[in-house]
């Protein structure tokens, strides 16, 4: 063990500048993944509720998506988009867009009728019963599917290092070739410290934006 941590200690005192490279490429990705899957995700909720005949089959293709193993598309996008950020990026937001997407349709749905019918009495037009009423009592479980996405695109963000588009994930396939326990331990642990930090992050996020439910 103490072997393991003089090796630990040395690689950082060898490769610290380098570590840093691969840590803000690994925070680039989730950040550009987790905010496509926001863009998509949340607007595709809205239309899951708005045409609710068509909703099964947009959440069912979803979740068809989310199936299929991140590497399996990763190795498709690669013929289409070849090696780099492009595909990385793709891959992950078929993980990353279901909990976006289907939180959000939850969210919409719970909202109680009656509160609708009262905006609606009240004079408040379609469009402000949705920005003012639907979406902010909607908002603890998107954020909850944000949240759930942004910790999985962190998790899984180590297979962009398959195809050059960096990360911790070198760290991590770097061990696994010279198998060198130390290295798969500062990317794996790397990897879960990020996880826990962007997590805690929403977190902070959602008790800025829902205050009152803390009150």
């Amino acid at each position: 063990m103490q072997e393991i941590w003089d090796s630990i200690i040395l690689y950082f005192e060898n490769n610290m500048d380098a570590y840093f490279v691969m840590l803000k490429q690994h925070i680039n990705i989730s950040l550009r993944v987790l905010a496509i899957s926001i863009i998509i995700g949340v607007p595709m909720g809205i239309l899951c509720v708005v045409f609710k005949k068509h909703q099964k089959w947009i959440i069912g293709m979803f979740q068809v998506l989310r199936i299929i193993p991140s590497l399996a598309v990763l190795v498709l996008s690669i013929r289409f988009l070849g090696i780099g950020m492009g595909p990385a990026v793709t891959a992950l937001v078929f993980l990353a867009m279901p909990p976006v997407l289907m939180n959000t349709v939850a969210g919409l749905e719970e909202v109680p009728f009656f509160m609708l019918e009262t905006a609606k009495g009240m004079g408040m037009t379609p469009l402000q019963v949705w920005l003012g009423v639907r979406l902010p009592l909607a908002l603890p479980l998107i954020l909850a599917g944000i949240k759930t996405a942004m910790v999985e695109i962190v998790a899984s963000a180590t297979i962009a290092a398959l195809i050059g588009a960096g990360g911790l994930g070198q760290i991590i396939f770097q061990g696994l070739s010279v198998r060198r326990t130390e290295l798969l331990l500062i990317g794996g642990i790397s990897v879960a410290i990020l996880a826990l930090a962007a997590a805690f992050l929403l977190d902070l996020l959602d008790r800025f934006l829902l205050r009152y439910k803390y009150l």
